[in-house]
C-alpha cells in the first residue's frame, strides 16, 4: 500500500514522518493497527487502502503534549468541554486537525475513523468499526481477553465493536475513570450484539 493517493507522498516519506513523531513501540502498534485493518477490510469488503491509512496514522497525534492539544482546541474553535478531557480523548478528536496539518490528508472517512477510534460513536461506518477494532486487536497486543476479542473479530464485526467497548467501560469503571459520553452512547448503540448467537 502506497497511500499516495491520500497523501501525496511516497510510503517511505509518510513512514518517516509517522516514525518522526512517536516512540518505537508507538510505531510498532500503528503498523500492527494497519495490518489488522487491512485483514478486516479484506475480510468485511472495505476500501483497503482507506483502512490501511487510517490504521497507520490513527495514533499520530497520541505523544503530542497536552499544550498542542489545548490549542489546536482553540484554533479550530471546538468545544470548549473537551478541556476538560485528556489525552485518551484528545489524540483521535481533536488529533485529527494535527493531522490534517501535518500529513494533508483530508479524505472525510479516513479522518472520521480517526477521529472516533477510541470513543466509538452510536452510528458508525464499515471503516469506522474496522479501525475502532483493528486498535484493540492488533498483533501486539497483550491483555486478558485480546484473543477472544481477534475471534470475535473475524466472526462479526458489530459484535467485536460491542465486545471492545463494553470491556473498555468495565475496565474504566473499575478504575474510578469518567466515561466519555460519546463511548457510552456506543456502548448503548452496540451492547445489544453481544446477545446475539
Amino acid at each position: 500500500m502506497t497511500y499516495q493517493k491520500y497523501t501525496g507522498m511516497s510510503r517511505e516519506a509518510l513512514l518517516e514522518k509517522v516514525q518522526s513523531v512517536m516512540s518505537e513501540k508507538r510505531f510498532n502498534h500503528v503498523l500492527g493497527v494497519e495490518k489488522a485493518a487491512i485483514n478486516l477490510a479484506e475480510l468485511y469488503k472495505c476500501d483497503k487502502e482507506r483502512a490501511g491509512l487510517a490504521g497507520l496514522i490513527h495514533d499520530y497525534a497520541k505523544e503530542l503534549p497536552d499544550q498542542d492539544f489545548l490549542d489546536l482546541i482553540d484554533k479550530y474553535q471546538l468545544d470548549p468541554e473537551l478541556k476538560k478531557w485528556g489525552n485518551n480523548v484528545w489524540h483521535g478528536l481533536v488529533g485529527i486537525y494535527k493531522i490534517q496539518e501535518d500529513l494533508g490528508i483530508t479524505d472525510p472517512e479516513i479522518l472520521r475513523s480517526i477521529e472516533i477510534h477510541t470513543v466509538g460513536a452510536n452510528e458508525m461506518t464499515l471503516l469506522d468499526k474496522i479501525v475502532y477494532v483493528a486498535d484493540y486487536i492488533e498483533h501486539n497486543r497483550n491483555f486478558p481477553l485480546v484473543q477472544e476479542a481477534r475471534v470475535i473479530a473475524q466472526q462479526n464485526l458489530d459484535k467485536a465493536v460491542a465486545f471492545e467497548t463494553v470491556h473498555t467501560v468495565e475496565h474504566l469503571a473499575h478504575q474510578a475513570l469518567p466515561i466519555f459520553p460519546q463511548t457510552i452512547e456506543t456502548y448503548n448503540a452496540f451492547y445489544k450484539y453481544l446477545k446475539e448467537d
